[in-house]
């Protein structure tokens, strides 16, 4: 089941590319490895007649490409074919993608360690050649110390994911990425002398053997398991790692100023907390949620404490300990153990952990020690007691044995704490408005507070924050809507008050579009006893965060914060948090909203004045991007991406949404997730501590520009997407977004309301529909009439308006990360597959006046592209995705064209569940193809 001839590949059924056959052929042989083996598997399960059909559909793709056959000759192969039949071919190249995507991983890391071995200079992205740009820049302390302060750097593992893969083909996975690295560094065996071949060969069976997709939904409590797997996978060994590493290296180059007291990579979660338009969510939910983060963070502790005591033998008569290490270790008296002080302390600090957890857990970890001994108040005190041992070790020498698996311990409980990860609560501000006008009116506040002006709202709810008076007592009788949104805050409290205030760090507003938006949150929070603005100080743990949306709330956003802090309550609630303010900005909904351009455009303007409110009202602001893995959701390269924020948006932080199949992606394993928080912090620091932007003087001009490509771009979109007649009914039938709701890979529904809306679907579905049929809208419609418009609107020639759009693409991050995101989408569309989704619309006026616009925009936006960027190849600028395109998407082929026939004859009235099992097969098999499908 792999490709062996070297050709000349399409790419995005536009441009051709030759992949070089010296780097790539590693590659290549592993792909041909694994197939190899899959076919066998497939023979050997299924027959020579499925295998056989498999191969004629490999080749016959392969064919396609070469435009060697029409495409309508490979589709007409599955016309017709038995359900039970077309199952196994499904799966069949379902898994190969699978095993694609496992050959890629490896062969990037080949790829770097070729180049470290030629001894090439560290490559952009790394934090090698980081450290050498910020000493080519000769920045002093002060600058640094100012910039870095409170520095932070949070992936947000979110509560709504697209990965489809199950737990067990998770493991099965990563279990043959580490048989092919051992084949890469040379290895024919595994360490316990199993035959590397044969163990493959073991593992893709398993694979085979295993379903691909849940028969039942996924519920909360399942994606509260799969955020947390990804700690003992690879965040437990890199986290603390990439922190010391950074803290290190930073304060080598400015030992004098201070930096990163905390630590800078510090992980989120919104799984368990999200409950916008997620009515599952519940109190006991979050207290689920914080409750196994805690477990899981105590349990990572209590295995390496154990390992300790094994490592930490040393006998007193052969060295002298600190006294404060005597004096720790004094407090276990058992005989056996007095000549082993580091393995008495450490007993102790076991001992005090387990009253701890049995204390704060429902439920123990392995390796607890029953002593009777008081727990820790804090994770600080946890840390100070493992200082003593460090400090202890090098008096006598052993810095080597410190820097080990203790220093990673200490790294771990500095960063995790007791809560492993912050829990961020989020709510839909209409929800807020709500409840909070129950609860004035069940105080006698007022009766109606939703009759009130915006004004009168501000007026009333400062008036109610700068009071202690609680709004509720034990007798209030609420709706069944308010008690639960209390009871969730209450339980969010309890979290706080149990692990510690990083538990639950953020409340979330969305769609805020308003002063009294922010404030109805927190008079929620005030009512659970999550703020109390009349304390001195100002008693303030979880921050309120607006969250700006839409295209037209992320134009008022920076109005509407400075408005907040020019009340004086709202201006405490700030101060006491170090001054410091976190704004989100969602891409994903303002993308739904505008259209491709149009979004990223209002999130660049959005970001600049927030930046100048910031500047301008002497506070700290801190951008919580909320992308998800597809461009037309803010996904794209993560480095370019924040190297093209605008001046100041960085500001030494940076929090970011990681969602879907990229968290497999980025953090399966340590080396992938190293990698990947690398680069994170690496964008980070260049972003905060060097020039990035490029524009100069000139940036007013360009802005300038953008504004008219904007406006012009979000006009062709919502042209097309909100008042052409029987969009949605195209939409709805031509895609497979009506069976997304049955794929089983999330716990909220598609839609926010049970309604037909495109503003009401959720914006996963929306995306994952489109590229589920290979058109990949969201990605780019509405750019080419945008740049085509404006290059004729002007008094100058053409010729000079192109060449102004070609100076911002050498010189603007921002306007080449732009096209260059959209070119890897374009790259993955495929008009003539998308043809055949096309089919599915019943109305032939309406499939025909719908589908040639979107042809025509498709030709329109790829010509633009090429003249702006003088580039044939949609590709050029990402060789790693054109070989991920030219080796993996004949593959792809025969999955959408299947997914076609059997979406027909479901519609049709085949009730057959096989045929609904197949459909669902091949949307699985896609996403984990596209990799950033959702």
């Amino acid at each position: 089941m792999a490709e062996s001839v070297d050709v000349l590949a399409p790419i995005g059924s536009v441009t051709r590319t030759r992949i070089g056959r010296e780097a790539t052929e590693p590659m290549r042989e592993d792909i041909r490895l694994l197939g190899s083996i899959l076919g066998d598997t497939i023979r050997e399960q299924h027959g020579d007649e499925v295998f056989d059909l498999v191969e004629r559909a490999r080749v016959e793709s392969f064919r396609v490409r070469r435009s060697e056959i029409d495409r309508a000759e490979l589709a007409e192969q599955f016309r017709g074919i038995d359900t039970r039949t077309a199952i196994p071919v499904i799966r069949a190249f379902s898994h190969f993608a699978l095993l694609a995507n496992v050959a890629e991983d490896i062969h990037r890391e080949r790829r770097r360690a070729v180049h470290l071995a030629a001894g090439e200079p560290p490559r952009d992205s790394t934090l090698a050649a980081t450290y050498r740009k910020l000493d080519a820049a000769e920045l002093d302390s002060a600058t640094v110390a100012r910039a870095l302060r409170g520095a932070l750097v949070s992936p947000v593992i979110t509560a709504h994911p697209t990965e489809t893969r199950r737990r067990t083909v998770f493991d099965t996975q990563h279990r043959i990425t580490e048989l092919l690295r051992l084949r890469l560094h040379g290895h024919t065996r595994t360490d316990d002398g199993r035959d590397i071949e044969s163990e493959l060969r073991r593992h893709i069976l398993t694979l085979w053997q295993t379903a691909l997709i849940r028969l039942s939904r996924l519920t909360i409590t399942d994606e509260i398991e799969t955020g947390l797997r990804y700690y003992r996978a690879a965040f437990f060994e890199v986290v603390p790692k990439v922190n010391a590493e950074v803290r290190e290296q930073l304060r080598a180059r400015w030992p004098d100023a201070g930096v990163l007291a905390e630590p800078l990579v510090r992980m989120g979660s919104w799984i368990g907390g999200d409950r916008d338009g997620n009515p599952n969510v519940t109190a006991e939910v979050v207290r689920l949620a914080t409750g196994r983060a805690a477990y899981t963070a105590l349990d990572h502790y209590f295995t390496e404490l154990t390992a300790l005591e094994q490592e930490l033998p040393m006998s007193r008569r052969l060295v002298s300990v600190s006294d404060e290490l005597a004096a720790l270790g004094a407090r276990y008296d058992d005989p056996a153990w007095a000549d082993e002080p580091y393995r008495r302390a450490l007993r102790v600090i076991r001992a005090r952990l387990t009253a701890t957890a049995d204390e704060i857990l429902d439920r123990r970890p392995e390796h607890v020690l029953d002593l009777g001994f008081e727990r820790y108040r804090s994770a600080a005190e946890l840390l100070a007691d493992l200082d003593t041992i460090d400090a202890s070790l090098r008096t006598h020498g052993s810095a080597v044995i410190a820097d080990d698996r203790l220093a990673h311990l200490r790294e771990a409980v500095r960063v995790f704490g007791f809560h492993l990860c912050g829990l961020d609560m989020r709510q839909n501000s209409e929800v807020h408005e709500e409840v909070v006008a129950e609860l004035l009116a069940w105080a006698g506040v007022h009766p109606d507070y939703r009759s009130l002006s915006e004004p009168d709202r501000v007026a009333l709810l400062a008036g109610e924050l700068s009071t202690r008076r609680p709004l509720l007592s034990g007798r209030a009788e609420l709706s069944e809507l308010a008690r639960k949104e209390l009871d969730i805050l209450t339980a969010a409290a309890q979290a706080v008050e149990r692990y510690g205030e990083p538990a639950v760090p953020n409340y979330i507003i969305s769609m805020c579009q308003s002063v009294s938006d922010l404030l109805e949150a927190g008079i929620l929070l005030k009512e659970v006893g999550l703020l109390d603005a009349s304390a001195r100080p100002v008693y303030a743990p979880v921050g309120i965060v607006p969250l700006f949306e839409t295209i037209e709330d992320l134009r008022n956003g920076a109005a509407v914060l400075a408005q907040a802090l020019e009340l004086p309550v709202y201006r405490a609630i700030v101060a006491a948090r170090d001054h410091s303010q976190e704004v989100m900005l969602g891409y994903s909904d303002s993308n739904k909203d505008g259209g491709y351009l149009a979004a990223n455009w209002a999130i660049y303007r959005a970001e600049l004045d927030l930046v100048e409110c910031a500047r301008t009202n002497g506070i700290r602001l801190r951008l919580f991007h909320g992308r998800g893995g597809t461009v037309g959701r803010g996904g794209g390269p993560s480095y370019e991406a924040i190297l093209a924020q605008p001046p100041g948006a960085v500001n030494g932080s940076l929090r970011l949404t990681e969602q879907g199949e990229v968290i497999a992606a980025k953090y399966a394993e340590p080396q992938l997730a190293h990698r990947n928080l690398e680069t994170l912090v690496a964008a980070t620091l260049e972003a905060t501590l060097l020039d990035v932007e490029g524009l100069g003087d000139d940036a007013e001009p360009a802005y300038r520009v953008l504004d008219e490509l904007a406006e012009r771009a979000q006009r062709a979109y919502a042209d097309l997407v909100h008042d052409t007649p029987g969009f949605v009914e195209y939409f709805k039938a031509s895609t497979p977004v009506s069976e997304i709701g049955e794929l089983n890979i999330g716990s909220r529904p598609t839609s926010r309301k049970p309604t037909t809306s495109i503003a009401d679907l959720r914006a996963i579905p929306w995306v994952l529909a489109w590229s589920q049929s290979r058109v990949m809208l969201p990605g780019w419609y509405g750019t080419g009439s945008a740049v085509e418009g404006w290059l004729h609107a002007g008094p100058e020639p053409v010729e000079e308006r192109v060449e102004v759009l070609r100076d911002l693409y050498r010189r603007w991050p921002f306007f080449r990360t732009v096209l260059s995101n959209m070119a890897q989408v374009l790259a993955k569309t495929d008009m003539g597959l998308a043809a055949r989704y096309s089919e599915l619309v019943p109305d032939e006026e309406l499939r025909r006046r719908v589908f040639d616009r979107i042809v025509d925009e498709h030709r329109r936006t790829i010509a633009m592209h090429q003249l702006i960027t003088g580039q044939e190849d949609l590709l050029a600028d990402n060789p790693a995705l054109a070989r991920s395109v030219f080796n993996r998407f004949p593959y792809l082929e025969p999955l959408n064209h299947l997914q076609v026939e059997l979406l027909r004859r479901y519609r049709s009235g085949d009730d057959d569940e096989l045929v609904k099992r197949g459909i669902l097969l091949t949307m699985s098999g896609l996403a984990s193809a596209l990799r950033n499908s959702g």
